[in-house]
This record gives C-alpha cells, structure tokens and sequence, in this order.
C-alpha cells in the first residue's frame, strides 16, 4: 500500500458504503461465454490479477461451462446470464459471446449496475453501440473494449502526441492489419494455442459474427486509430471480397473523418507464409507518425527535427502481457486504479465504421454516411 492513503475513503458506487483504501478489495467478475478466447486468454488473465475474483460463468453448452469450471475451479455455473445477474454479486461481467449476442449481454448487464468488458465488436450496428454508451453513462459504469494493442506504450505514446495538437490536425491515415486467419473465417475450428475449448465455426457464420476480416481484424486497427487520433468516421466507401468463403475475406475502406481528415483502412485474413502486419502511418499538418505495431517500432517526425523513434520489441513479442492487458485493465478500472484505455466510445466509433463499411460493401461501394446509419427505416 502507498504511504499515506490509508485514511482516504471513496465512496462504493454499487455497494453504497464506505470503503477505506488499503483494506483488501477484489473485483467480483462474472463470465458470460466460455468459448476458445475466453478459456484461452480472459480466465488465465483474470487468475493471474491478484485483485480479482471469478465468481460464475455462464454458457448456453452447459458441457463447455463444466468442463471451463473444472479446470479453473470455478464454483459457479449458469445457463442464462439472466439468472447469474440476478443471484450473485458482481462488480463486473466480461461479455465474450459470439459477436450477434453481445448487445443484448451487454445491455442485461448495465442495466443492474455491473461494470462490463466487451469483446470486440462493440455490436454490429452504430445504434446499438450508441445505446450501450448511452446506458453505461446513465448507470455511471465503464465499459472497457478487448483491443490489446492500445495498451502498448507506443500507441500511448502516439495518442498523447496526436492529442497534444504539437503536429496540427490530423490530414491522413492509412491503416493495414493482415494476418492468416482463413481457417477460422473458413469455420474450421483449429487453433494452435487453444486451452481448452476451440472456436468452433462461429468465425465463418455471418449470422453470429455479422462478418469475416472486419470484425475480427479491422475493428482492432479501427479501435487503434480512433485511440489514438480522437476522430469519429462522417462518410465510408468500402468493397469486400469473400473469395469462397461465407464471410469476407478482404477488405477496402474509404473514409472520410469529421474535421475532413481522410482515411484508407485494410487488410487481407490470407498470409500464406504466415506472419502479422499491423500498423498505421497518420499525417498531420506539421509532422506525421508511423506505427508498426507488429515489429514494435514507433516513429514520429516533425518537420526541421531529428525523428523519435522508440522500439518496444520486447512488449511486441510477450503476446501473453498483450492479451491479458484489457483484463487486467478492466479490473484495474472497476477498482478505480487505472485509465480505461478502450472505453465504450472507442468501441463506438469502431462500430460506426465498420456498419457503414457492411452497408456500403453491400451497394456496390457506395457511400454510406454516419447520419444514415442512425436514420429510421421507414417501410
């Protein structure tokens, strides 16, 4: 404990006492969703926080949930997140469900006063992220996104940088992550580094993930540039090409961002020879930075000076440091010790890109704008 806060006291949002720091607090978690990422990166992370406490998980495969509470020894088993909400004690839920099922988890939970992470996507539609924010405001919680790569010191660095306004407004970005991901796309449920349970064919049905190399990948380098930049998408333009599978394989996005600010976001779940690229080069008015998250490199130049440039190749490399961040990020925040590094409006401003991007995709790459995406159909 740090010297001097012993006789501080704040105020428990959902327990309404007094709760003097330095007495032991742990974070009650709940589990909705006990598939391949869940078991393979959300649990272990949560066992290895010394502040949290799994209390239930929850799953409609009432087999996948034992088997999951035998082997992290969890008491606790639920078929509906309903009954879980209501029987325990929790300060927080972790939603990772397939991506169709998210909102409706998400809104469950905030609804009782719960703290939630949210595995990326947000939702599949800009209304539906809209209300979650909405909604988290009202109850006064947080919402923390699954995007690991906005707690690398880099992309901290980046932000803090573009934010500070030092390089001027922002003119242009250009985002690429590419990463070999067909089998999953494909709905072959294999997976190396797998724990426990697989991914099944969830990743190939469009029905329960909404789509291929955009909900899966491009959404990180969106939530990644809207982290960084600030910016919110105004217009889109994208094609996508599925190459004989149910889902997108690949993905071109054009945008333009408020401010007028234009922006190239894109990639490709095909990398035969294997490997990761996954970076974004964003131009301002004096000065512009390239972020290789992949290889760990930031560079950020400003016109008449020697570049920055800083390597973090250790941190790009420990994947297990990098995926159990947003866990341990969510309990951090629930405990009011840290910044929310992937709130709910970044993973907002995700979504709107990403339904527009669907939308436009599915006229033929017209443009669709953020406006038409809140619209009301009329029949």
């Amino acid at each position: 404990m740090r010297a001097g806060l012993s006789s501080i006291r704040i105020k428990s949002h959902d327990h309404g006492f007094a709760l003097r720091i330095g007495e032991l607090k742990r974070a009650r978690i709940g589990l909705v969703g006990t598939g391949w990422w869940a078991t393979t990166t959300h649990l272990p992370a949560l066992q290895a926080h010394p502040d949290a406490e799994i209390i239930a998980i929850c799953d409609l495969d009432a087999d996948k949930a034992r088997k999951t509470a035998h082997v992290f020894g969890i008491d606790s088993i639920y078929g509906e997140f309903e009954t879980m909400l209501k029987r325990e004690s929790l300060d927080g839920v972790m939603v990772a469900t397939h991506h169709a099922a998210h909102y409706p988890v998400a809104k469950a939970c905030l609804e009782r006063g719960r703290h939630v992470f949210i595995e990326k996507p947000m939702t599949l539609c800009a209304k539906q992220a809209r209300d979650l924010v909405d909604l988290a405001a009202s109850k006064q919680r947080q919402i923390v996104m699954g995007y690991n790569s906005n707690h690398s010191p880099l992309a901290i660095r980046a932000r803090d940088v573009v934010r500070s306004g030092e390089l001027g407004a922002v003119q242009y970005i250009n985002g690429l992550f590419s990463q070999h991901i067909r089998p999953l796309l494909a709905g072959e449920d294999v997976v190396h580094h797998a724990r426990l349970h697989g991914p099944g064919d969830v990743y190939g049905d469009p029905i329960r993930s909404g789509g291929g190399h955009g909900h899966l990948q491009i959404t990180h380098l969106a939530g990644m540039a809207f982290f960084i930049t600030g910016l919110r998408v105004a217009r889109v333009h994208s094609l996508m090409a599925n190459h004989g599978l149910k889902v997108e394989l690949a993905i071109a996005i054009l945008a333009e961002l408020d401010g007028g600010a234009l922006a190239n976001f894109g990639g490709c779940s095909n990398l035969p020879g294997g490997g990761r690229s996954f970076g974004l080069t964003i131009t301002c008015e004096q000065g512009w930075i390239e972020f290789d998250d992949s290889q760990g490199r930031l560079i950020i130049r400003r016109e008449g000076e020697e570049p920055e440039r800083t390597d973090d190749r250790a941190f790009a490399d420990s994947h297990q440091d990098l995926d159990f961040a947003p866990t341990h990020n969510f309990v951090d925040v629930i405990l009011g010790r840290a910044e929310n590094h992937s709130d709910g409006v970044i993973g907002w401003r995700a979504v709107e890109l990403l339904d527009a991007a669907y939308r436009s995709a599915g006229q033929g790459g017209a443009g669709v704008s953020r406006d038409e995406l809140y619209a009301e159909q009329t029949s």
